[in-house]
């Protein structure tokens, strides 16, 4: 074992390389811990009539999911740096099963989103497996190891959405939820059993250990930087996944759930390009590769609001976006990475706060605008968001090429 492999181990012996056994059961846990923020998305138009409420209101159920995962990124993920990761994970597994349940069971709107917020607060055992991987992996393929894992967490969020889509006409919406709940409780007990140990290594309180999360956003510029990029590039996916639904169920598509859940597929190319994007991150062409992966989120929301009525349109849009968001996250995390070796669940809290935060308001504020100007509206609205990050990126070129640093 080299002394850079005894380094990213650090307390302990096991040390991940790329297509080993453990990063795929690490890349399977986080997809199948993030699909419980999306099981919700194609089943929005049904949850309305379900529970007797507006497509407005029914489009917060993916806010309020996107902001209990932002809470439990703010809350759990520092743990990683202070406590075992082993027992963290299984525990928050075996809390998105009665999670899971509660969804199930829930008997009106109030109690399905209560459900919905503690589903994305258990969700971050994604946000701290992919930073337990990090910290795992040798220093020289670092960015494809956290390309695998996060492969199955974007693959997660992809088919989580035709799962649900499926299940929902065979068996009505409650069986996603309970369907989710047996998955939460297999993903405890293989976890429970197969990961390493490695104690904390910090040693603070646990009020000391929050703040110092949100401090490293003032005293990382690189984090900030990638933060906001992070941000915006959710914001937008929360536009698209957020109104899609309903621009799907009417005139002249008229789909029904499975088939709207079943376009999650189309953004797999997305998910199975992540592990490529790494390889340009370990390359050293991060900032250039960023710019792009941004600029096709903007094109595919061009493409989407030109031709609405086109479903060849929607489906080349889908697919250019989800490359595009997909790239931008797999190039932000493996650039933050790099920054601080002892707090790395803590760059987690603060990028992904920023980065859910970002996804609320685009989801927020899509269903909103939706009902106000309809698809086109939305769409100016997600590339919109885009655009600004790019106006940052732009604007901080010299200093990235000349530094090589983001």
């Amino acid at each position: 074992m080299s002394r850079q492999a005894h380094a990213a181990a650090s307390s302990t012996d096991v040390v991940l390389a790329p297509n080993d056994g453990l990063v795929w059961l690490m890349a399977m846990a986080c997809g199948l811990s993030v699909a419980n923020i999306y099981y919700a998305q194609p089943l929005l138009d049904g949850l309305a009539s379900a529970f007797g409420v507006d497509h407005g209101s029914a489009g917060l159920i993916i806010t309020m999911t996107q902001l209990g995962y932002a809470l439990g990124i703010l809350l759990l993920v520092p743990l990683g740096d202070l406590f075992d990761r082993r027992p963290l994970v299984t525990l928050i597994s075996a809390a998105a099963a009665l999670s899971s349940g509660a969804a199930a069971l829930a008997p009106n709107f109030t109690v399905f989103m209560l459900a919905s917020l503690a589903l994305g607060v258990c969700a971050v055992v994604a946000q701290i497996l992919v930073a337990f991987a990090a910290h795992l992996a040798a220093p020289e393929s670092r960015g494809r190891v956290v390309g695998q894992v996060m492969t199955g967490l974007l693959l997660g969020i992809l088919l989580a959405r035709t799962l649900s889509g499926v299940l929902s006409d065979i068996a009505g919406w409650r069986s996603v939820f309970w369907c989710s709940a047996g998955l939460m409780v297999l993903q405890a007990l293989l976890l429970g059993k197969r990961l390493p140990h490695l104690p904390g290594q910090m040693r603070m309180g646990y009020p000391n250990l929050v703040i110092s999360s949100l401090r490293l956003l003032v005293d990382e510029p690189i984090l900030r930087r990638r933060s906001f990029f992070g941000a915006m590039i959710f914001a937008a996916f929360g536009v698209l996944w957020t109104t899609l639904p309903f621009l799907l169920t009417t005139e002249p598509y008229h789909y029904s759930e499975s088939l709207i859940g079943a376009f999650g597929l189309l953004g797999a190319a997305g998910a199975l390009c992540a592990s490529q994007v790494g390889k340009l991150h370990d390359r050293g062409h991060s900032h250039l590769a960023t710019g792009i992966s941004m600029a096709c989120v903007v094109v595919a929301f061009v493409l989407m609001g030109a031709w609405p009525a086109i479903l060849l349109a929607i489906c080349v849009g889908i697919i250019i976006l989800d490359v595009g968001v997909q790239g931008t996250q797999i190039l932000n995390q493996s650039r933050i990475y790099m920054l601080r070796p002892d707090a790395r669940s803590r760059i987690t809290t603060a990028y992904m706060s920023c980065y859910f935060l970002g996804g609320a308001l685009g989801s927020a504020s899509s269903a909103w605008l939706y009902q106000l100007a309809g698809w086109r509206a939305t769409c100016a609205l997600g590339a919109g968001f885009v655009l600004c990050a790019l106006l940052v990126w732009a604007s901080g070129k010299r200093h990235a090429e000349k530094a090589n640093v983001a």
